[in-house]
């Protein structure tokens, strides 16, 4: 075992002293960034300085730090992939990425990795490409700091800001993501971290999972998109302190989540969306200590959904807070603070001494017939609702909150 650990340190010594750099641009002996790469050795680090560089697809395929000087520009000119990374423990920083070419079956990248593990790809601007990064089955990378930028006006013509396929053990950290069709996409993805970032203005989603499980994502704002996100085909997915915010449209939602299970929602923000969260043939998911403000519907929770618990959440401002299109209910409300509650505490425990039925007969109306719209905040629906409160005769007598609460929970 001695023997081992000797001959590693000389082995990371060796590579320490004979690594070199190399420096690029027309102020130096090297002026292109392939003879710089056919000139490295692994282990080396390049460094490109200012200039634009329009070289066609430059590919890295050594182990190599591969750094940009006051953020030189690697121009596709509308052809190619701008940067193909084909080894592993590559380091890519502090360049503009523009103008890959654009080709639905090719997928054409600003930033593509191969196949390979332990890459890092930090504080790049990517503008005007097809997909912005790409990773495809990849494994312990990090891709952080990134501004992704695109002009996507139809989904079918731009690909994602940051999509990963089949990989594990990616962690997605503080870029600003938007114009793309998906903000960032996951498929096939395992025990995966997305974290603080911005993913806005996007023609479909702000982030979409697809068969991808054990992930979480924490922290990020998902602000204007088409739909919001969409979390399908996944379990034990946790969802913590993401805003989802002004996400409007006819099928838009803040957060929709399709055929899950075990997933945790905690502490987010839902303001200003359609439908705030969607949930079709859900299972085990825990929705608690969230807050739902200003949406036209709080929830939809569809009949296929089952053992779902909804908890200690705020309801505020909301036209619907809830909504189903069944009258077989299999999940629980428990001590959430509804403001359109109208009962009492005389015992001042903080819990209303009446339950309370979230799922307002107009909500109903609506769900089987949106026409009915039409009739908002008419007195006669007012007084429907009124009247259904009180003798309930189409809304699930087991749709109710036994505890709710007479202040909202701290913002």
């Amino acid at each position: 075992m001695k023997n081992f650990y000797f001959i590693l340190f000389h082995f990371f010594v060796i590579q320490f002293v004979f690594a070199k750099t190399i420096q690029v641009g027309a102020n130096f002996p090297v002026k292109t960034i392939k003879q710089a790469l056919e000139m490295a050795k692994e282990g080396d680090t390049i460094i490109v300085n200012k200039g634009t560089y329009k070289e066609g697809n430059i590919i890295i395929n050594k182990r190599i730090a591969f750094i940009g000087k006051n953020l030189p520009i690697l121009d596709g000119q509308n052809k190619n992939e701008v940067l193909s990374i084909k080894a592993d423990s590559v380091f890519v920083q502090g360049f503009k990425l523009i103008n890959s070419g654009h080709a639905a079956l090719e997928d054409p990248c600003g930033i593509k990795v191969y196949n390979k593990s332990f890459v890092r790809i930090f504080n790049n601007t990517l503008d005007n490409n097809f997909f912005g990064i790409y990773l495809q089955n990849c494994y312990n990378c990090i891709v952080k700091g990134n501004t992704i930028v695109a002009y996507g006006k139809e989904e079918q013509l731009i690909g994602n800001g940051i999509h990963c396929w089949k990989s594990g053990n990616i962690q997605i950290i503080a870029n600003k993501i938007s114009g793309h069709r998906d903000g960032i996409y996951f498929e096939f993805v395992t025990n995966s971290v997305i974290w603080r970032n911005i993913s806005a203005k996007n023609i479909r989603y702000g982030l979409h999972f697809m068969f991808s499980n054990n992930d979480d994502y924490i922290s990020n704002v998902f602000e204007n998109n088409g739909a919001g996100v969409a979390v399908m085909f996944s379990k034990s997915v946790k969802m913590i302190n993401n805003t989802f915010e002004e996400n409007w449209g006819d099928s838009a939602y803040g957060l929709l989540l399709k055929e899950i299970s075990d997933g945790y929602l905690f502490n987010n923000k839902f303001i200003k969306n359609t439908t705030a969260i969607y949930m079709e043939g859900t299972t085990r998911i825990k929705v608690e200590k969230n807050d739902f403000v200003s949406n036209g519907w709080g929830m939809k929770i569809q009949a296929s959904c089952m053992d779902n618990e909804i908890a200690n959440n705020n309801y505020l401002k909301n036209t619907f807070d809830i909504s189903t299109n069944g009258s077989l209910v299999l999940n629980t409300f428990n001590n959430n603070y509804w403001d359109k509650y109208e009962g009492y505490d005389l015992d001042k425990n903080g819990i209303g001494d009446v339950p309370y039925h979230p799922l307002s007969l107009f909500a109903v109306l609506t769900e089987k017939n949106s026409s009915t719209m039409l009739l908002y905040r008419s007195f006669m629906i007012t007084l429907l609702d009124k009247s259904e409160k009180v003798l309930p005769s189409i809304t699930p007598d087991n749709f109710i909150d036994k505890m709710p609460l007479m202040k909202s929970l701290p913002l």
